[in-house]
């Protein structure tokens, strides 16, 4: 404001890098600035443009760091002055070692911008949050429940240290929300979960692993989705299939949408609904590192040991090729005796496993489980060995094409000595 002067002129950029991006920007003028303090938001408005995104063309091919060159140019500009967080500063820098002249503010209600001790924004949102809460309380004193005003005194002196206690779950929301909109632009599903006490165990329907959309051109077209549900009599899952089939995938894709229902958080499906579970188990291969002292089939045994002694009736454990260190025989025995414990527990459970034979044998591990059931679920692989990465309750296949894995590798007998 003090710069809008005969001798200075202030350009602001309309939705932030976005508007330099597109050349959208505005004169501004003094009386833009008059007014504004104690109300919320930019007046400019914003865009999300993350840093790490900076270096891939819009939707419409524009190179986004040559355009905003050539718009900084093209206003024969002195200075950018960016206010923002951390994203916006790292543009800023970027922007700056391409030979413009930046001015970095830090913004950010996090607080959490490297070398600041406090950050414009910080203080100031505490002060309107803080004054809101007092106001709130006021009004329920006045109008509701002025009988509970001894009880609510205790809250009405709310300190900054207690609001910013509460910054690190706000982020954490607020990053879930950024990130699932990101990708329910680009047509991915994501569905509100719906919680159940006493009634259904759990029924997801089009569930899929979050890990998927790590590669960036990935199209919800190319995700397979798969139906699942967990009841009395399918409450021991145990799950066979090819190698690099997708077994891996389901079950890891099983636990994420637990992890986030339970979270508060929309989950990658068109529908899951579900009874809360007290604890999420996993049992996934430990490093070498830490079976040093057991051998790596004592360090499974008192890992399964310590998770089974801690689960209930309400928790979901999730094995992936447990017990498989061993023999088969050996494994075999102690994976028959653990799906025993399971079932009589009544726990939750999918064992991703190679062990072929604990599948064909569902039938015969239920008749010794009175109530929970134990069922046979694969991972089907179509004719010539190509993968389908579809689950469905079946008799196992009896193999895992591991001599697919060996000969993309290279290490069949033939291909490795050349005969």
């Amino acid at each position: 404001k003090t710069l809008i002067t005969d001798e200075f002129e202030v350009y602001g950029f309309i939705d932030g890098y976005k508007g330099m991006v597109y050349g959208n920007y505005k004169k501004m003028k003094y009386n833009d600035f008059t007014g504004i303090l104690n109300k919320g938001g930019t007046i400019l408005g914003t865009s999300r443009m993350p840093f790490k995104e900076i270096d891939i063309p819009t939707a419409d091919g524009i190179d986004k760091v040559k355009a905003m060159k050539e718009n900084y140019k093209k206003l024969k500009l002195d200075a950018l002055v960016v206010l923002g967080g951390n994203g916006s500063q790292k543009t800023a820098n970027r922007l700056a070692s391409e030979g413009l002249n930046v001015v970095g503010l830090p913004k950010t209600i996090d607080n959490d911008i490297w070398g600041t001790d406090v950050t414009f924004g910080f203080q100031s949102a505490i002060g309107v949050a803080t004054n809101y809460i007092d106001n709130i309380t006021d009004r329920l004193l006045s109008r509701t429940v002025k009988h509970l005003r001894n009880v609510l005194n205790k809250y009405a002196t709310l300190t900054i240290t207690d609001i910013t206690d509460l910054m690190p779950e706000f982020s954490y929301y607020i990053h879930w929300v950024e990130f699932i909109e990101k990708y329910t632009e680009k047509g991915f599903s994501f569905c509100k979960s719906e919680p159940e006490e006493g009634g259904i165990s759990m029924k997801a329907e089009g569930i899929y692993n979050l890990k998927l959309l790590e590669k960036s051109d990935i199209k919800d077209s190319d995700i397979v989705k798969n139906d699942l549900d967990f009841s009395d009599e399918h409450c021991l899952y145990i799950l066979t299939g090819a190698n690099r089939g997708g077994k891996t995938t389901i079950t890891q894709a099983i636990g994420q949408a637990f992890f986030m229902a339970q979270g508060g958080v929309y989950v990658p499906g068109s529908r899951f609904t579900y009874t809360p579970a007290d604890s999420i188990f996993t049992h996934f291969p430990a490093d070498e590192d830490k079976t040093l002292d057991l051998g790596r089939l004592g360090e499974e045994c008192k890992r399964f040991k310590e998770i089974y002694e801690n689960a209930t009736g309400k928790s979901l454990i999730l094995l992936n090729e447990t017990f498989s260190t061993t023999s088969f025989e050996e494994g075999y025995y102690i994976a028959r005796d653990c799906e025993k414990a399971i079932l009589s527990k009544g726990i939750r459970c999918i064992y991703n496993t190679h062990m072929h034979k604990l599948a064909f044998e569902a039938d015969e591990l239920n008749e010794g489980s009175e109530c929970k059931k134990a069922v046979s679920l694969v991972v089907r692989t179509e004719e010539g060995g190509e993968r389908s990465y579809k689950v469905e309750i079946a008799p196992p296949e009896g193999m895992s094409y591991a001599n697919d894995i060996a000969e993309k590798y290279g290490v069949t007998y033939e291909m490795l000595t050349g005969q």
